[in-house]
């Protein structure tokens, strides 16, 4: 019999083709991020009314986390954060990339299409972009549709292709970002829309929930259909599929804010590696931590990259893992008139939030203000949005401190409690090691003003 260093050839074979084959199942990477969609909004986040078949079936085969975060609440930002694996403050995406706003990351940050490029992958943007420069975010592919089923059936061929290269499908709707899209049957009564405690119960708020229900519905079908196409294809077996929304809900005291609305969102992971279905952890993630989360599984090395998160791949079958009890958040603009620099620390009882910008009023975008929500609240006479006075939420201190647990709406500020001096003290001291290890110009704010 023919060897080869002394090992059979029959052997070698099927070990080289076994590996071969491994390695090739282990790549596929589909990222698929929604815009603007809240934490509670779908089936497997207790929302009974809404309708996400492939989220909950997705929650069924993987991992649903309950504690996940953007760090910016900010369409733009967040999506730099996503794909550098850096906060906003660092990589220069402070705010919106489209239009008169022309914010742009520095020309040294490394993202995970280039990133995953260099290793061989195929890599395909479907959607929504809104990040730059394009050189810097680099894909190979760029692919557009009319609706979310429709484009991911556009990327069926990239996902069919046999081909030696894995490929990073990175799958982005426009839903259900106002103006709130709908189709078909996505048609909700007002009066059966669950109004959450942060917003008004009024008959505007009902009205553009309804509107928005049915736009993330549509946001669903895209994801039900790539689910499909990698079972068709034989690809649901090697396949890493990640699902987040970029922010918040877009509403007042959601989007754009650091608040719980803002700042905590869906994220469900599945890993086809791991045999556990069905899991929910309480492990504290950040978009942070999706870059070298991606990397990891891929096999890429993240050596000599400045990374501000870290791999969550190894809490996914945990429901209560040690280790994942803080996050931080950085936010500074959203459109360029809305310069409004917050940064948080959160742990699991307390979150502190610095308004440095503290003596400005806070900034409303655009969209945001011209809801017939907000202006409806507005007509009304009212003094108070959902579970806070509207003049609270225009005239911010420069701390806000919160006691999660007795207080999950962020209503009572404890920042000037005497009983919660030492807390505060504390938390300070974290969100300035966390600027100085994020190397966060805003840091220079507690000397200078």
């Amino acid at each position: 019999m023919s060897r080869v260093f002394g090992v059979p050839v029959w052997l070698l074979v099927l070990w080289t083709s076994s590996s071969s084959f491994g390695m090739a199942a282990e790549k596929n990477v589909i990222l698929y991020v929604v815009d603007d969609q809240g934490s509670t909004d779908a089936g497997c986040y207790g929302n009974g009314v809404i309708k996400t078949p492939g989220l909950d079936s997705l929650a069924e085969a993987g991992t649903r986390f309950t504690h996940a975060f953007c760090t910016s609440s900010s369409c733009s930002a967040s999506r730099s954060v996503i794909l550098s694996g850096q906060y906003n403050h660092a990589n220069g995406q402070y705010g919106h990339q489209h239009s008169y706003h022309h914010f742009s990351s520095f020309p040294n940050v490394k993202s995970i299409p280039v990133l995953l490029a260099d290793r061989g992958y195929r890599t395909v943007s479907a959607g929504k972009y809104h990040v730059a420069p394009e050189e810097v975010y680099h894909f190979e592919e760029y692919v557009k549709g009319p609706s979310p089923v429709k484009m991911a059936d556009r990327c069926r061929d990239l996902i069919a292709e046999e081909s030696d290269k894995p490929f990073f499908l990175y799958f982005c709707t426009t839903e259900p970002h106002r103006p709130f899209k709908r189709e078909g049957s996505d048609t909700f009564d007002p009066a059966d829309v669950i109004v959450p405690s942060y917003l008004p119960d009024t008959p505007e708020c009902r009205e553009e929930l309804a509107k928005y229900y049915g736009s993330v519905q549509r946001a669903d079908a895209g994801l039900v259909r790539l689910i499909e196409i990698l079972k068709e294809t034989g690809h649901w077996a090697d396949t890493l599929v990640i699902y987040i929304s970029d922010n918040g809900i877009a509403f007042p005291g959601a989007k754009t804010n650091l608040y719980e609305p803002g700042m905590r969102l869906p994220c469900v992971v599945r890993n086809p590696q791991l045999a556990r279905t069905g899991v929910v952890t309480d492990a504290m993630v950040t978009w942070a931590d999706l870059l070298p989360t991606v990397l990891e599984f891929a096999g890429a090395p993240t050596k000599g990259l400045a990374l501000h998160g870290r791999s969550f791949l190894s809490v996914l079958e945990t429901e209560h893992p040690q280790g994942w009890e803080e996050v931080y958040a950085s936010h500074t603009f959203h459109e360029i008139t809305m310069y409004y620099p917050m940064k948080v620390v959160r742990g699991r009882k307390y979150k502190l939030i610095w308004n440095i910008a503290h003596g400005l009023e806070y900034p409303f975008a655009s969209d945001l203000y011209a809801s017939t929500t907000w202006q409806g609240l507005l007509a009304s006479g009212s003094d108070v949005y959902g579970k806070r006075k509207i003049d609270a939420y225009l005239h911010r201190p420069e701390f806000e401190l919160y006691d999660l647990e007795s207080d999950p709406h962020e209503v009572v500020n404890l920042a000037d409690s005497a009983d919660h001096a030492e807390v505060l003290a504390q938390l300070k001291e974290k969100l300035k090691a966390f600027q100085k290890r994020t190397k966060d110009p805003w840091i220079m704010k507690w000397e200078y003003e």
